[in-house]
């Protein structure tokens, strides 16, 4: 029986008022998942969960409490308030701790319009398996594959609801279907692997199955035979699957909750220029079908579409409401929480301005050097922006790719990185976080 989030809030904050708390706010989100994995055309795994979890914060002046549960019986909701404002009694004052003004909250949202949750019906589980068989036979019809590691197909929906004591009532549902393949070529320590995968908050508008396997196949047999790399300084373009991470740094860079703490690189560059002039990076939390798109954040404020950097310069922070209370600014509306967390500033939907010139332009423009389709590990000094990290990929010369390399490093450091980006023209617009292929010159390798 689906339960009502909004009834179960409101009683969470009825038992936290009858506790003792001054004010309070309650996040309850339910939802219900499917997953199905196959391997060499049988079923291998099959998972369904469901599952209800509330999330109750209390203030008393500024000493807050979090207390959470997955019960929600009457005499549990009691308890859960009984032990949170016992808690906070005894918590340390937070200068920057509390609810937002009535004024602040958002008012009426049109959120149908963000078609967060797909009205189709649910998936059959043997429609997942049937995505996700589709999927094996094609990876393993590509020359090459000796196996595939995974395939699987997964739905999910989930609701949540935010209630709080200034007033603020609301909350959204939304869905995900997804399919991947996970593919392995050659043989002993020859042996390489790749994947591919696609997620949509809508079923039809994912990608087939077999393109998806098929993608992974290739990729694994692409990357055999690898060697080291040459160490010097070359230009390296990172692939638009991984691209998105550079941004990630950046973004990182201009949390407020890190330039509260004095850990970030960007520290005292409000208004400097921190990309190219061409670039800008747009926060857009209303896109359609986007999975990170949401009406309102964890602290009630309406969401709204922002320029991060504009035009290459630095335009602000990412806040919630604490962080910008530290900073002496007001909160961007970025506030994301758990059930059992405290809000913290993150990001939604980001994109940033697409060049245009083709990957295989700027393959040919770079030469000789390095292509960049996976990293592992991360060494990215907060402080300093100072960035290394082992990367593989493919050694390009005379424009072209040559052979696949591996078990090599590149280095620099982001301010300078950043600056010297140029982009190509192939990201991928239905992802939440928008970034193509990027070039950058005279990055540091250390390979053989």
């Amino acid at each position: 029986m689906t339960q009502d989030l909004a009834a179960l809030a409101h009683a969470l904050l009825d038992a936290a008022r009858k506790a003792g708390a001054e004010a309070a706010d309650t996040l309850v989100v339910d939802g219900r998942s499917v997953s199905i994995d196959v391997r060499d055309g049988v079923l291998e795994q099959a998972e369904r969960s469901e599952s209800t979890d509330l999330g109750l914060r209390v203030l008393i002046g500024r000493k807050q409490a979090i207390v959470s549960a997955s019960d929600s019986r009457p005499e549990t909701l009691a308890m859960m308030a009984e032990r949170a404002v016992a808690m906070a009694r005894e918590a340390p004052d937070d200068p920057h701790a509390g609810l937002a003004e009535p004024g602040q909250l958002a008012g009426p949202v049109d959120i149908a319009a963000l078609e967060l949750a797909d009205p189709a019906a649910e998936p059959s589980a043997e429609a997942l398996r049937d995505m996700a068989l589709a999927a094996e036979v094609a990876a393993r019809d590509v020359a090459g594959v000796a196996q595939v590691d995974s395939a699987g197909g997964h739905y999910g929906r989930s609701r949540v609801h935010l209630a709080a004591t200034n007033g603020f009532d609301g909350g959204y549902e939304r869905t995900a279907t997804s399919v991947s393949c996970v593919a392995i070529a050659g043989q002993g320590t020859g042996m390489e692997r790749d994947y591919d995968g696609d997620s949509r908050t809508f079923a039809a508008d994912l990608r087939a199955p077999g393109e998806i396997g098929q993608s992974a196949g290739e990729r694994a047999v692409a990357a055999l035979n690898a060697r080291q790399p040459a160490t010097g300084t070359y230009p390296v373009l990172f692939d638009e699957r991984i691209s998105g991470s550079l941004i990630g740094h950046l973004l990182a860079a201009a949390n407020g909750a890190a330039v509260a703490r004095g850990s970030s690189w960007l520290m005292g560059r409000l208004g400097e220029q921190v990309l190219p002039e061409a670039l800008s990076v747009i926060e857009d939390p209303h896109r359609p079908r986007i999975g990170a798109s949401r009406p309102f954040d964890a602290e009630g404020l309406a969401t709204t579409r922002r320029a991060i950097i504009d035009k290459g310069v630095l335009t602000g922070w990412t806040l919630d409401l604490a962080s910008a209370r530290k900073l002496g600014l007001a909160s961007t509306a970025n506030a994301t929480r758990g059930t059992s967390s405290p809000p913290s500033p993150s990001n939604w939907n980001i994109a940033l301005t697409q060049g245009s010139a083709s990957r295989d332009d700027l393959l040919r423009d770079m030469g000789t050097g390095l292509l960049v389709t996976s990293m592992i590990g991360a060494t990215i000094n907060p402080n300093t922006g100072d960035y290394s990290r082992g990367a593989s990929g493919f050694w390009v010369e005379n424009g072209e790719i040559a052979y696949p390399v591996n078990e090599c490093t590149i280095a620099g450091n982001l301010a300078d990185m950043l600056l010297r980006l140029r982009p190509a023209n192939d990201a991928r617009t239905h992802l939440s976080r928008v970034v193509p292929s990027l070039l950058i010159d005279g990055m540091t390798l250390a390979g053989s």
